[in-house]
């Protein structure tokens, strides 16, 4: 029994790895497939599509998995996908905006749905809670390796264009107008900088603490967008109770 139960512990942990990998490799599909379709199919031409490139390297992502989602953008294959917002209360009355990437607007909406109310929300109207969120350029840079203090940093991004920036123990994170981040990115990059990130995100204006008898309703509300293939992104003004 004690080896059965080794390898079942084993194959558990490799299930978990690869999901954890292939959530990975989903998030990196979507992000070249809207590098490419914003600017030009040729990385050459094109820096954010670059940056993504460098990040499935990184991360050991196949290059035909990466070659499908330029082609994707593309045209090549044959479907169209388009970006769609939907808009939502989780448990507790907690706002939710989900960006999806679908060939497919009845079987997404339909899915997106479905994880709303089987875990006692709601999807909204257009409008319901987007006006909760602000749209803003967010670039990320690693400490790690940076040979510049922080005042360096904060001076490069606002002579760059930036509007702000904060700082974790691991990186710097710079705030810009969305239409100024593709400029912002390319300063930076001219500068030298390696970029981890550097996209438009939606951020709450306020947030709303989830009430401790709807905590698992609510994660497991986000666990299933988040694992749904169409969903690109999750956006929460929502936080957890400190000690759940």
């Amino acid at each position: 029994m004690s080896g059965h139960s080794k390898w079942h512990n084993i194959q558990g942990r490799k299930n978990a790895q690869d999901a954890k990998r292939g959530k990975i490799f989903q998030k990196i599909s979507r992000d070249l497939y809207q590098a490419a379709k914003a600017g030009d199919p040729d990385p050459e031409n094109n820096p954010q599509l670059r940056l993504v490139m460098e990040k499935a390297r990184a991360a050991n992502m196949p290059k035909d998995n990466v070659q499908r989602a330029i082609d994707k953008a593309s045209g090549i294959g044959g479907a169209k996908f388009e970006e769609i917002t939907y808009e939502g209360y989780g448990p507790g009355g907690t706002a939710i905006m989900v960006s999806a990437l679908t060939d497919n607007k009845n079987r997404t909406a339909a899915a997106i749905r479905s994880a709303f109310t089987h875990h006692g929300g709601s999807l909204g109207a257009s409008g319901s809670v987007s006006y909760m969120f602000d749209r803003k350029g967010f670039i990320e840079i690693l400490r790690e390796g940076l040979d510049k203090s922080e005042d360096d940093v904060l001076m490069d991004a606002l002579d760059a264009g930036a509007d702000d920036m904060k700082t974790t123990d691991e990186t710097f994170q710079i705030y810009t107008d969305p239409s100024a981040m593709t400029s912002v990115r390319d300063e930076l990059q001219k500068k030298g900088y390696d970029l981890d990130t550097a996209e438009v995100r939606l951020f709450p204006e306020t947030t709303t603490e989830v009430p401790e008898e709807k905590i698992s309703q609510y994660t497991g509300l986000i666990d299933e967008l988040e694992n749904n293939d169409d969903v690109q992104d999750v956006y929460e003004a929502a936080v957890l109770p400190e000690n759940s």
